[in-house]
């Protein structure tokens, strides 16, 4: 039985992945380790003076102070700070929003960590959890496909289906959705199929995708 929500269950599967990869392991995040991924969720959480870095570039001197700190922290005293959650004064110790930047933030940086290496593959299939990804699609995908010329249509391999945007020309991306939101953030390392005419696909795969 799956947990209560999906930022919860991904702490929780994140948290046992990098403990069980240790800190010097490559990830999809170019440059990084899992220690510095590890380090910049919990700067993310515990330091929010040093956060803004993360999104406002003139400020990444700030959040790289901080993912600083841990470069020389015990491991395992990392890896159990991501678990116990948000101190209670940081806003993401607040459920609700915990729940809204948490659950695409620890399940893509999850997808980070367990992909930075050939021959991975992905996690089994998990109904509540394929759902709540789904809602996380079709919920962020306007936004993280909005620089695309043409329109585009989400579509689960069972069937469902969610117009992105419209526009002239049409590309259906396919895959499971996990594999789309990993895709709708800009990581190739994603089993999403890009089906349409040609000119259109190609137009498609030229996107900067993510924010």
């Amino acid at each position: 039985m799956a947990g209560v929500s999906l930022a919860t269950d991904e702490r929780a599967a994140l948290s046992d992945t990098l403990e069980k990869l240790g800190p010097d392991r490559p990830t999809l995040c170019e440059g990084w380790t899992t220690r510095d991924l590890l380090a910049h969720l919990l700067v993310r959480e515990r330091q929010p003076w040093a956060a803004p870095g993360i999104v406002v570039p003139v400020l990444q001197p700030l959040t790289q102070k901080g993912m600083a700190g841990y470069a020389d922290a015990p491991w395992e005293s990392m890896v159990g700070e991501l678990r116990e959650g948000a101190p209670p004064w940081s806003p993401f110790g607040i459920g609700k929003v915990d729940e809204l930047a948490n659950g695409a933030e620890f399940f893509v940086h999850h997808e980070d960590a367990r992909r930075g290496e050939p021959g991975w593959e992905p996690r089994d299939f998990d109904r509540e959890r394929d759902d709540q990804l789904w809602a996380l699609a079709t919920r962020t995908s306007r936004v993280m496909l909005r620089r695309s010329p043409v329109g585009v249509v989400l579509r689960r391999p069972e069937g469902a289906a969610h117009v992105v945007k419209t526009g002239p020309g049409l590309v259906t991306l396919v895959g499971d959705p996990g594999e789309i939101v990993l895709h709708l953030f800009g990581r190739d390392a994603a089993r999403v199929e890009v089906e349409g005419i040609a000119s259109d696909v190609e137009l498609y795969k030229g996107v900067s995708r993510g924010l």
